[in-house]
């Protein structure tokens, strides 16, 4: 199933990311999945060597769920792969049965935990979609024709909506667009304004836009947030509620109360919702209960 269909039914599209384990052993991951997210998510979003630290491939993972009969989406990010591995990657997807793909530039090998790795970044976010498109038409990126029938996907992008850049994400949400993406997911969002404003701009390239949510466990972690990730803002008042009932704040009550009241706050504006668990899938059927959705 391709989110691009569900998009253009009309259907508001709820995903959840998860990260595989460091280890090959995924039981784990598969009951939370299962337990919390199967029946109540469209699709599952498995990160690829997140933050650049090294994990179980989400090829691989993104198998074991269409297994246990959920929709993956396949994240490739350009760091740990040149043109080729990519393409190879992306056929190997096809050839299992997975439609859906977030294409990614990825994170600097320096953030991981193997900081003497060398970065590729032969391509970026851009120029793999346009990779993808090329897949699609039935040649590679050098211009070599693929044997048989073409792959085809729903090609997605990340946009950072709550930048104070916001010309400059929308001329690179422009360029992913011309290059074939067909929706978008954005950064972690906690300033609804501004991005309801950014929303009435991006409406011009008549694309879907899913709202991003990272779920924030504790104060401290949102201070790390404005710290160190670009594009996020969480304002001080937010900070405050996270630090009022610390008991309250630990169970995750509060995290799911500010999650659950953006995305109230947002849906409208948008044609689905991304949440970033970050371990804490569990919360997730509350978030989307407390939501409406």
């Amino acid at each position: 199933m391709k989110l691009t269909e569900l998009f253009q039914r009309g259907e508001f599209v709820v995903t959840c990311e998860v990260g595989p384990p460091k280890g090959f052993h995924i039981e784990h991951l598969l009951h939370e999945v299962e337990t919390y997210l199967k029946d109540r998510v469209t699709a599952v979003n498995v990160t690829d060597n997140q933050s650049s630290v090294m994990r179980l491939g989400s090829l691989a993972t993104c198998k074991a769920l269409k297994d246990k009969g959920l929709t993956p989406i396949f994240q490739l990010t350009c760091r740990d792969r040149n043109r080729i591995a990519l393409q190879s990657d992306i056929l190997s997807a096809a050839m299992l049965g997975i439609e859906n793909l977030l294409l990614l530039t990825g994170d600097h090998t320096r953030m991981g935990d193997n900081p003497q790795a060398k970065p590729v970044f032969d391509l970026d976010s851009v120029s793999l979609i346009h990779m993808v498109k090329k897949l699609e038409q039935g040649e590679d990126l050098a211009g070599n024709a693929l044997e048989g029938e073409p792959p085809k996907f729903a090609k997605g992008a990340v946009v950072s909506a709550c930048s104070d850049s916001v010309d400059v994400q929308l001329a690179k949400m422009e360029r992913k667009v011309k290059a074939g993406a067909e929706y978008f997911q954005t950064q972690a969002v906690y300033e609804p304004e501004k991005f309801i404003k950014f929303m009435e701009k991006a409406k011009q390239f008549g694309v879907p836009v899913m709202l991003g949510i990272v779920i924030p466990k504790n104060a401290g972690m949102a201070k790390y947030m404005n710290d160190n990730v670009a594009g996020i803002n969480v304002p001080q008042e937010m900070i405050e509620e996270l630090k009022k009932d610390k008991e309250k704040t630990k169970a995750g009550i509060t995290g799911v109360e500010i999650s659950a009241r953006l995305i109230k706050e947002c849906k409208q504006y948008c044609q689905g919702v991304h949440i970033m668990a970050l371990g804490w899938e569990s919360k997730v059927p509350d978030i989307l209960a407390q939501a409406g959705i």
